[in-house]
């Protein structure tokens, strides 16, 4: 008989608040407080919002914590951040160059909140001053930036730091708890699915008098593919990544088509609709819209050989499996419960590194942008191991070391791919 069974079946949730009480009693008495200095690289919105995200997770588990680095292409932005964080003016940075300047101060973390363009040169460069690291997601916008974003995450290893992503959701508890029954085949084997971000347009900011190319895709780099990776990648990297965590591996193909009806500034599209192959004839359909007044859904759907289940929410099965999940003692919001993570796995010594997921995750949105641009059927292997590939070396311009060195030129404003032809 089918059954169909609640996340509340399998799984119990607990306060964060007590335990993050405990945690701060028993190293009040073992080893008194903790204290940690981050710096901060990127300080838009985003970026502020995950240093007070930081500052919260810190709090809950007894750590003292101080900003005192900031850094942001936009002198405003910089002085701005610096100002609500307590930072000294002398450790408050602006320009292209200005997060070297944060990695040579005695942060033990750095928080990585740029565009996305610009993170595989700042991970290098945290890792080689030996940060730990958060870093929003998505995190790069090509192949070779992937491919970067993995060899750092491999050195950090060596060197026993910690890398921790904004993909939030694999630390959310009910996420967590789906995720644990799909591996014990509470659904049986994973067949196909389908994840979307479906929601309506972005901001833009109108390119002020005199500005530089620069400053001008660097204020509006959700329109600028060179700068955010489209959409498909800046956003809907999210429900990518759970389907390459429930289902345990990444896409090995994409075939889809995407197109452009309303925006008239950057050049990314409106909307994404692609089929990623999985191998062992597992299909997921992807789709993403930014477009207003039309449904909206953020969702992951997963179909098995016996039941099915919805990303973080219900679970029906066809099977008698009894499985027993793990009590999942996460925060409230999972967008500190990302810090949390980190800064536990820095006190305890015992380093995370979820660069080679969030790399994956990203690597398989840009695929499938790809397939939507050039209306090919893209392959994995082309975009990570054959070297004499064409989409190999694939790599955006202008790019992140462009910027710095001050040899930038903006794409035109609603000129966009044409598949067949790009």
């Amino acid at each position: 008989m089918d059954q169909s069974v609640s996340r509340r079946t399998f799984m119990k949730t607990s306060a964060a608040a007590g335990v993050a009480l405990q945690m701060a009693a028993v190293w009040a008495q073992e080893k008194g407080p903790r204290r940690l200095k981050v710096g901060l690289v990127g300080a838009g919105g985003r970026g502020k919002g995950a240093a007070g995200d930081c500052m919260e997770a810190a709090k809950s588990l007894g750590i003292e914590l101080q900003v005192v680095a900031v850094a942001d292409a936009v002198e405003e932005r910089a002085k701005d951040a610096a100002k609500q964080f307590g930072v000294a003016p002398e450790r408050c940075f602006w320009g292209f160059d200005a997060y070297r300047k944060v990695m040579e101060t005695e942060a033990d973390l750095v928080i990585l909140a740029t565009s996305p363009n610009f993170r595989p040169l700042h991970l290098e460069a945290a890792i080689d001053a030996g940060k730990n690291v958060f870093m929003e997601k998505p995190v790069a916008v090509d192949p070779p930036g992937i491919r970067r974003v993995i060899a750092a995450g491999e050195k950090a290893k060596t060197k026993g730091l910690s890398i921790v992503a904004g993909t939030q959701r694999r630390h959310q508890a009910g996420y967590l708890a789906n995720q644990f029954l799909a591996s014990q085949g509470a659904i049986g084997k994973i067949v196909g699915g389908s994840v979307s971000w479906c929601g309506g347009k972005l901001w833009y900011q109108a390119r002020k008098p005199g500005e530089s190319d620069a400053l001008y895709m660097v204020r509006n780099w959700v329109s600028f593919t060179e700068m955010s990776g489209d959409h498909i990648v800046e956003q809907h990297v999210h429900n990518l990544d759970v389907a390459n965590w429930y289902i345990g591996r990444p896409p090995v193909s994409a075939v889809g088509f995407g197109g452009r009806a309303r925006r008239q500034t950057g050049n990314q599209f409106d909307f994404f609709s692609i089929d990623f192959d999985y191998d062992d004839n597992v299909h997921i359909h992807s789709m993403c819209r930014q477009v207003d007044k039309c449904y909206n859904a953020v969702r992951e759907f997963f179909v098995g050989s016996e039941g099915s289940m919805w990303g973080a929410g219900k679970v029906t099965s066809t099977n008698n499996k009894q499985i027993a999940v793990p009590e999942y003692k996460v925060h409230g919001n999972p967008y500190v419960e990302e810090h949390v993570a980190l800064l536990q796995s820095i006190v305890d010594g015992k380093p995370v590194n979820e660069a080679q997921a969030v790399a994956e995750a990203t690597m398989a949105a840009i695929m499938g942008r790809i397939a939507a641009y050039t209306g090919d059927l893209v392959k994995w292997s082309d975009l990570m191991t054959k070297q004499d590939s064409a989409l190999y070396g694939l790599t955006l311009k202008p790019s992140a070391e462009d910027f710095e060195k001050g040899e930038v030129v903006a794409p035109k404003d609603d000129v966009v791919a044409i598949p067949g032809e790009a």
